[in-house]
């Protein structure tokens, strides 16, 4: 099974109202970096393809069959506290506060304005989780 660098076996596709404002967020409040870009005939994105760390996601602008959907991620990150600071910047709001969790993250939790969950999270153990 070939799958492209930068992909991985499960890769998260995001169907939203106003792709462009929420390829931006990922960019600005998340440090994404785009990598390929098509358009519809329309001129909205067909999709966007989003380097996060070491994945990808892709976008494309929500419509009557695909509609806008919204999901959780877990968002590992060198920072923590930076990154949730650069989210929140960005428009995120909220869901959870940065600390210290008992697995061995330190992680806080922000929404986007497209109603995505992100877990940002910090390994501050080098160890696998256990049960």
């Amino acid at each position: 099974m070939y799958i492209p660098p930068g992909f991985n076996t499960v890769t998260p596709y995001f169907f939203v109202a106003n792709a462009e404002r929420f390829v931006a967020f990922l960019i600005n409040g998340l440090s994404g970096i785009e990598t390929c870009r098509t358009f519809r005939a329309d001129g909205l994105i067909a999709n966007v393809q989003i380097k996060l760390g070491t994945s990808t996601v892709m976008i494309s602008e929500a419509s009557e069959n695909y509609p806008p959907m919204a999901a959780a991620y877990y968002l590992y990150v060198e920072d923590a506290d930076a990154a949730m600071a650069l989210a929140l910047k960005h428009g995120a709001t909220a869901e959870m506060e940065v600390r210290d969790m008992p697995y061995g993250d330190r992680q806080g939790g922000v929404k986007d304005s497209h109603g995505n969950i992100w877990w940002i999270s910090q390994r501050i153990v080098q160890a696998p989780y256990s049960p």
